[in-house]
């Protein structure tokens, strides 16, 4: 069985669905239990088997699964995904224009995968400091800090060495120029800071409807829309199980991975040209 970790790269804003809508806010998905945003597995599978029924339509049933219709009864496929979830995430900084964030849980949930102990370590000494008397462990020297308009003194920071963070996300880094600034612009901050800075981070735009002759707002056209910014970077784990029959799906597996070393488009608004994004995958070695 191979396995994948794809990061994901927002390009544009992402929208990711609709489980969170009170009256006029158009919300994204969100975890239940951290209210963190995320893009479903249930989206990227879908989006990735449109994608490869038109490359191999002659696979797609077997690799994915025969779906319930005329007549026909589900089976099992030969691929499987995982929710994407948030890695780093960009917020505004008056002191630094624009910088990652990112926590303890998020690196800890990013390692479940990559199994490497120096960023364990790493995850270990941030949850360690921020729990005492540091409000952000930094990538880079600095006198003050502003995430957003919240201001911390030097004394509340701490540097350390993010080296083995950087080359764990080398596949990235390489490929994309601004993704090369992180090195001087990556912050940790605790999981309850985070929430809250990403709650205020999220895109927010508020669209109406025009009357067709007036062009004065329709009633009751007002509603607010919610996306996750560009330049934040998801994690997505996936695999293959072993063919039963290499043959039969020789060629949607090598499309797979093309398709996931590329750019695609995920979730809603896609005429807005939203959830347009840059993959890039890695090989794990093992899940257990």
């Amino acid at each position: 069985m191979n396995h994948y970790l794809t990061y994901v790269y927002l390009l544009t804003a992402l929208h990711t669905g609709s489980s969170s809508n009170e009256g006029n806010l158009m919300g994204i998905a969100r975890e239940v239990h951290t209210d963190f945003p995320y893009l479903p597995a249930s989206g990227i599978r879908g989006k990735t088997r449109a994608e490869l029924t038109s490359i191999c339509p002659n696979e797609v049933d077997i690799f994915f699964g025969q779906k319930i219709e005329d007549g026909k009864q589900p089976t099992e496929g030969e691929v499987w995904f995982a929710d994407a979830t948030l890695l780093l995430f960009p917020i505004a900084s008056l002191s630094h224009h624009m910088i990652w964030i990112t926590c303890p849980l998020w690196l800890e949930r990013w390692n479940r995968w990559l199994k490497n102990s120096e960023v364990k370590n790493i995850t270990r000494q941030c949850r360690s400091h921020l729990s005492k008397n540091k409000s952000a462990v930094v990538s880079f020297p600095a006198e003050q800090l502003y995430l957003q308009t919240a201001l911390i003194e030097r004394e509340h920071l701490l540097r350390i060495d993010f080296s083995h963070i950087f080359k764990a996300l080398d596949s990235l880094i390489q490929t994309n120029d601004l993704m090369g600034e992180i090195k001087n612009k990556l912050v940790v901050i605790n999981d309850e800071d985070c929430i809250a800075l990403v709650e205020t981070g999220l895109v927010r735009e508020v669209r109406v409807a025009l009357e067709k002759d007036s062009k004065t707002v329709k009633g009751g056209s007002f509603r607010s829309e919610e996306a996750i910014p560009p330049e934040a970077v998801l994690f997505l784990p996936w695999g293959m199980k072993i063919a039963k029959d290499t043959n039969v799906t020789k060629n949607i597996r090598q499309e797979i991975g093309k398709l996931f070393q590329d750019r695609l488009q995920f979730g809603g608004l896609e005429s807005l040209g939203r959830g347009w994004t840059d993959l890039k995958t890695i090989e794990i070695k093992q899940v257990n």
